[in-house]
Order: structure tokens, then C-alpha cells, then sequence
């Protein structure tokens, strides 16, 4: 297995994003298993999530302690190895014979001139715009070192580098709608989905402790460890107005009036009955980011569509983007500017639509032209969704 060793000790460095260990010999021992980099008190250690029946274990490793780990792992238990790396992709694949093939298609990588190192070309086209980021690489933030994005200097975690990407970005969202916002109150926020709450704490630090507003930040969850880690890290930092719960958003009764409403990947019908609660509450400004869509899949039906249809690929992919823009015209009848936005590279994620919208001076009256493109549009691809049926009974 000296090949093995070879390639292990060559990817797994400080640019592996992560590793998969797959195609188990025995999955009483392991089905599967998963590697990535991690910062633990500021250094960066190797996280292993062993899957295990129904049990997931972690253990984080030092490099040292890894490399056997990996090569003896894959010699007695797996068969597969993926590792993704900053530099390339290897694929290691062991026959029950015991040979074998090792598969590396390395990224076109340059020589930076100012520190000699060898950067992939994507990376330096990044670090070329860092000049543009909301929050500065080399700068170190409270929330972004607690959350393994960046070092205790300032640097990002290379494994954390499409997240640094998707903070700014969100935030840059919201530097555009912030002249929307009243500044002679406290602004009342919900972040329902919030999860590991990269984003909320991005919101928090940039709307309060950069911008100086008073706000007022509720994230919402359904996992009870999620936010008792989230409430403890908040307590850390001292973010006295951020705050988190655990609830389901279609069931939510914490406000009475909001003023933004922010949805990030919730699940399915989730993200309808986070736009129907915005909408009651009136809030001036909504941001949503779906995820999961299965809803109109299940329903859509159109002849003149058949042959489009018959591609299962296609119908999810068209069903998904049907249900947002159909979301977005909702909310324009009920008296908001609707857009539909990228939210990150396609390249990144394939969730990466953002409907971002904005409660305009007047409310249009139902009943209008687009009131009934939306039921036209309903009735003719066969299918109801969630808000529709939410707004009717308001």
C-alpha cells in the first residue's frame, strides 16, 4: 500500500477541503467515512466523521496522527477514497484483489510572485478582489474565528472559503436594502431556519456593531443543540440583542410586528409559510433563500409540457424555479418590489437563488393583473402551492 502512503502524503495538507472513505468492506465497522479541516483554540486540526450504523462519531486528529489512520483505514475497511482539494481531485480505488488505482486530475495552479507560493488561478482571481469583500481578509472577526471560517490572525481557513464568500455576499444583500430600514427604532429581525448560523451572526456584527443600528435578531430552529450552541457563542461575543430559539416556523407566535424576515435554505413548504408570516407581519423587507422543492414537482401536470416533463432532471429542476418565481409574483401582488437574485456561484451550490423583497409605500389590491397570472399560471401547469393557499385564508 506504499502508493497509498505516497498520495496521502502529498493531498492531505493544509489545501484539502475534504475526504470521503467509501464503499465499505464491512459497515459494521464503517459505512462511511468523512474528513475536513477544522479550527479548534485557533489551530487546525483533521475532523473525522466515522458513520456507523446509526451512530456518527467525531474525532479530530493532527496531521500525524492522520496520515496511518487514512492508509490503514483504507487498506482494511474502505475500498474508496475521494479527497478534494484546493490543488485538484484524486480518486483512490482498492480491488477485492487488493490493487490499486490511483485517479489525480490537478487544478492549473500559478506562482504567486509575493510570497513564492504555488495558488490555484481561481484563488488568486479571489484574493485580487479581497479589496471588495464587507469583511476583510487579514482582519479577524469574533463570530468568523468562533465558527472555524477564519485563524486567530485574521486568515480564512482555505476549507472555509466558500462560506467567507457567501457571508460577504449576503451582507452585500443587505447593504443594498438598508436605506429601506428606519434607524429611529429598533429594527425586529427573524432568521427562521437558521441553522449553524453563519449569516446571522454576519447580520448581527454587520447591522449592529458595523452600521451602529439598534436591532433586535431572533434565530429560529429545530434543533435544540444548534441553538444551545448558538445562544452560548452569542453570550461569547457579546451580542446582547441576538438571540436564539427552538420552534417550527409554520407554528412561529413569538411577534406581532416584524421588520425583516430572513428564510436561508428552509426546507421545502418552509420557506411558504416564512414569506406568509412576513407578509402578515408587514415586514419591510423579506429575504429568502430556498431550498428543497418537492412540492410542485409532485403536482405538475401540462400537456403541451409532456415532453419537457418526461426528463425527471428537468421537472425537479423547472418545478423549483416554477415555485420561486411563482413566490416572487406572490409577493409582488401583496404590495412588494420582488427580485429574483444569485445568491452564490452556481459553481458553489446549487441552491443559489435569493428572492429579496422590499414592502413598497402602498399595498396593490388584490384581484389585480398579476393576481390572476399567478392563478392562470396555477391552473394551467395543475398545480397549487403552499403560500397561495396561506394568503387565501388571510
Amino acid at each position: 500500500m506504499s502508493e497509498i502512503k505516497t498520495v496521502l502524503n502529498e493531498w492531505i495538507d493544509e489545501n484539502l477541503k475534504q475526504m470521503i472513505l467509501s464503499n465499505s468492506k464491512d459497515v459494521l465497522i464503517a459505512s462511511k467515512a468523512k474528513i475536513r479541516p477544522v479550527i479548534i483554540k485557533g489551530e487546525v486540526v483533521y475532523q473525522e466523521t466515522l458513520y456507523q450504523g446509526t451512530k456518527v462519531l467525531h474525532t479530530n486528529y493532527g496531521k500525524e496522527e492522520l496520515l496511518p489512520r487514512l492508509e490503514k483505514m483504507l487498506g482494511e475497511v474502505f475500498r474508496q477514497g475521494e479527497i478534494q482539494s484546493e490543488n485538484g481531485m484524486v480518486t483512490i480505488l482498492i480491488s477485492k484483489k487488493g490493487k490499486v488505482t490511483v485517479n489525480a486530475k490537478r487544478k492549473n495552479v500559478q506562482k504567486h510572485e509575493s510570497d513564492g507560493e504555488n495558488v490555484p488561478v481561481a484563488r488568486l482571481m479571489e484574493h485580487n478582489r479581497v479589496k471588495n469583500y464587507i469583511l476583510e481578509e487579514g482582519v479577524p472577526v469574533d463570530f468568523l474565528v468562533g465558527l472555524g471560517v477564519q485563524t486567530k490572525d485574521g486568515k480564512i481557513v482555505k476549507a472555509k472559503y466558500d462560506k467567507f464568500k457567501q457571508i460577504n455576499r449576503y451582507l452585500e444583500f443587505i447593504e443594498d436594502i438598508i436605506p429601506k430600514l428606519p434607524k429611529d427604532k429598533t429594527l425586529r429581525i427573524i432568521d427562521f431556519g437558521c441553522g449553524k448560523s453563519y449569516l446571522t451572526f454576519a447580520m448581527y456584527y454587520y447591522l449592529h456593531k458595523l452600521k451602529k443600528y439598534p436591532v433586535d435578531i431572533t434565530g429560529l430552529d429545530l434543533k435544540t443543540d444548534v441553538i444551545e450552541r448558538c445562544n452560548g457563542l452569542a453570550r461569547e461575543y457579546g451580542y446582547d440583542h441576538l438571540h436564539f430559539e427552538k420552534g417550527d416556523i409554520s407554528t412561529y407566535e413569538g411577534a406581532d410586528s416584524v421588520d425583516m424576515v430572513v428564510t436561508l435554505h428552509a426546507c421545502d413548504t418552509a420557506t411558504d409559510y416564512a414569506l406568509e408570516k412576513a407578509i402578515k407581519w408587514g415586514a419591510l423587507v423579506i429575504m429568502a433563500v430556498p431550498c428543497c422543492q418537492h412540492e410542485v414537482n409532485k403536482q405538475i401536470s401540462c400537456e403541451p409540457l409532456n415532453g419537457v416533463l418526461r426528463y425527471g432532471l428537468i421537472k425537479e429542476r423547472m418545478s423549483a424555479l416554477i415555485t420561486d418565481a411563482l413566490r416572487a409574483d406572490m409577493l409582488e401582488e401583496m404590495g412588494y418590489d420582488a427580485q429574483i437574485l444569485e445568491f452564490i456561484d452556481m459553481e458553489h451550490t446549487p441552491k443559489n437563488i435569493l428572492i429579496r423583497a422590499v414592502k413598497k409605500s402602498g399595498m396593490q389590491k388584490r384581484g389585480s393583473q398579476k393576481n390572476l397570472s399567478v392563478k392562470e399560471t396555477c391552473e394551467f401547469l395543475n398545480i397549487s402551492t403552499t403560500l397561495q393557499k396561506l394568503l387565501e385564508q388571510e
